[in-house]
């Protein structure tokens, strides 16, 4: 017997639903822990304002948020989570971290929808909700057998993110021509793109070009000879298109060493990770076009607007997760007779909200990301 995946479009289930659940009696109390406080006491703000959205959407007093500062630190997240525990609560969304989640696993009748997007050695009660790397490189997969790409390398950096990177590679099987890691430290890095550009040689070929049609009897010489002294290498890259798992300086630095070895975009796939629709990519001509994939754009931009004139001023990428995490559960509860168990998150469910399509799977939510390029100013949407 075949069993079919129902999908749930949040923004219908609210609006259905949310009269015949005024009348249930007993509150529903939901935990958010975030830094509220503290260098990153932005962020947390701006979860704190989309949960509220998210409330002011299902429109039912039955659900209550309680907010908690976590201060961006393992024990008082763990001290908030008690407190929160204490006052009946059984889910929290939160915390936004992966540092803080380590002590959590002494609360395991609580679950914990974390905005992380990290999902090796989590507590078993904690559910990532971030946009993981294996849900990245599937949409990387989809994107290379659109354009029949054989020969991609991958350039990752030596960073705590590398083992994750390194697991989903392995689970997706993605066909990767050869992986690469490399320091961040500028000087180590260029040499790192000139030894696997074959920069060195590629410049021997181009001296051994000029020099063989000088010594020859082509009329056109002279001609030839002054478009590759323009040039400073000679010959083809062996590979068709190249993964780089960075982002924002960094991801620049090494589009512009790859310029640097004559690597250009308009010949090679320059393709990269979730970048959350980074407005300062959009002046980088030199490194368009530039692919990765992403959550909805459209959703995403309609999500902010309505955020910005609630509260004017514009979210935090992450608060986008946050909101559709409000509209999760309150899903799952409402179909489990407003009850809270262990067994709520364990039915397997595709779920459409503001970020477009997921699942829950092994305590991951995994994303169904769309795909962009960015040329000519414009983030253009490819699938």
């Amino acid at each position: 017997m075949k069993v079919f995946t129902k999908i749930i479009i949040f923004s219908i289930f609210i609006s259905t639903f949310c009269e015949q659940n005024l009348l249930a009696l007993e509150k529903i109390k939901i935990g958010l822990l975030a830094p509220l406080s503290g260098s990153s006491g932005y962020v947390g703000d701006s979860i704190v304002k989309s949960v509220k959205l998210a409330v002011n959407k299902i429109n039912n007093p039955i659900l209550e948020i309680l907010p908690r500062d976590t201060k961006n630190n393992p024990i008082i997240t763990l001290q908030a989570a008690k407190d929160l525990k204490a006052q009946g609560v059984k889910i929290i969304i939160g915390p936004i971290f992966n540092q803080n989640l380590i002590y959590l696993d002494e609360l395991k009748d609580i679950t914990f929808i974390s905005l992380t997007n990290k999902t090796l050695q989590n507590p078993k009660n904690v559910i990532s909700a971030g946009i993981n790397s294996l849900s990245q490189l599937k949409a990387i997969i989809k994107f290379q057998e659109f354009h029949q790409l054989k020969k991609t390398i991958f350039l990752l950096p030596e960073s705590h993110f590398e083992n994750e990177i390194r697991k989903a590679i392995e689970e997706t099987k993605i066909k990767i021509k050869k992986l690469h890691i490399y320091d961040s430290d500028p000087t180590k890095l260029t040499k790192k793109i000139e030894k696997i550009t074959k920069y060195k040689e590629r410049q021997l070929d181009l001296n051994n070009k000029i020099k063989k049609l000088k010594n020859s009897d082509n009329p056109n010489k002279e001609a030839l000879i002054k478009i590759l002294e323009k040039k400073d290498t000679f010959g083809k890259i062996n590979f068709d298109s190249i993964i780089i798992s960075d982002f924002d300086e960094s991801l620049k630095s090494i589009t512009t060493s790859l310029l640097y070895v004559d690597v250009y975009p308009e010949e090679i796939f320059f393709i990269t990770l979730n970048q959350w629709f980074d407005s300062s990519l959009l002046v980088e001509k030199n490194l368009q076009p530039l692919y990765f994939p992403s959550i909805d754009l459209e959703n995403y931009n309609k999500f902010s607007k309505k955020y910005y004139s609630q509260f004017k001023e514009y979210p935090n990428p992450l608060a986008i997760i946050s909101y559709d995490v409000v509209g999760l559960i309150y899903f799952l509860i409402s179909q489990n007779n407003f009850e809270i168990d262990n067994k709520l998150f364990v039915r397997k469910n595709k779920f459409k909200g503001k970020i477009g399509f997921f699942e829950i799977k092994k305590n991951k939510i995994n994303h169904i990301l769309n795909f962009y390029k960015i040329e000519d100013n414009k983030f253009k949407k490819i699938f």
